[in-house]
């Protein structure tokens, strides 16, 4: 797996450093030098200087081959036009974009950006979003015991009905969408294949949702 950080700040850098130890091949973009001195000496990716939305700078740093991208740079602008640009220019997988301003989360989600804006959690966080999981986790309520989560149909559930897939206190479907449209089901929907899950799953029902998806 090849993952690009774009910015080497202390978010970038922590991630960069948890990627490469989980054996991800791992390039790092700053536009300045220095930042990268943040890494640790056994860091074993690359690192390329530039700005983070160049073409060019983006070419060097394997984008092509890239498998996922992180936007984390101080600026909200910067990464939404770079995560943008990896998702529409060269089709990248899987973008997540770092977010100061609250205010902007709901243009990004509108924009397919998945978003991460809290430091202490970010590393852990981006990790697992970037490498391949197929749940993902858009949004925790409260202290966490609440997560937003979503996940692409199993071929096995296509044609079980959306009472099957909950568990009363741990998981219920709360949408679903289909072909480019978002809709709120009932208990008797049935899946479709292609269908985007979107669940509100409670901390002690993850094992269970895993067992229902077939995931485990």
């Amino acid at each position: 797996m090849k993952i690009v950080v774009i910015g080497c700040g202390r978010l970038g850098a922590g991630l960069a450093e948890a990627l490469s130890a989980r054996g991800v091949e791992v390039a790092v973009v700053d536009r300045d030098p220095v930042a990268f001195g943040r890494l640790s000496p056994t860091f074993g990716g690359r690192t390329v200087s530039g700005v983070g939305f160049d073409r060019e700078v983006l070419l060097q740093a394997g984008i092509e081959q890239a498998d996922a991208l992180a936007a984390v740079t101080s600026s909200d602008e910067v990464n939404v036009v770079t995560a943008r640009v990896a998702r529409i220019l060269f089709r990248v997988p899987r973008v997540a974009a770092r977010l100061f301003d609250p205010g902007n989360e709901e243009v990004y989600r509108r924009l397919g950006l998945t978003t991460i804006s809290h430091v202490t959690w970010g590393v852990n966080r981006l990790s697992e979003l970037l490498c391949y999981s197929p749940l993902q986790t858009v949004k925790s309520l409260g202290s966490g015991e609440v997560e937003l989560v979503e996940v692409e149909l199993p071929q096995l559930l296509a044609g079980r009905s959306v009472r099957e897939l909950s568990v009363p206190g741990e998981i219920q479907v709360v949408a679903l969408t289909r072909q480019g449209r978002t809709l709120i089901p009932t208990p008797g929907s049935e899946f479709r294949t292609g269908d985007l899950l979107h669940l509100a799953l409670h901390s002690s029902g993850s094992g269970r949702l895993k067992e229902l998806l077939g995931l485990q």
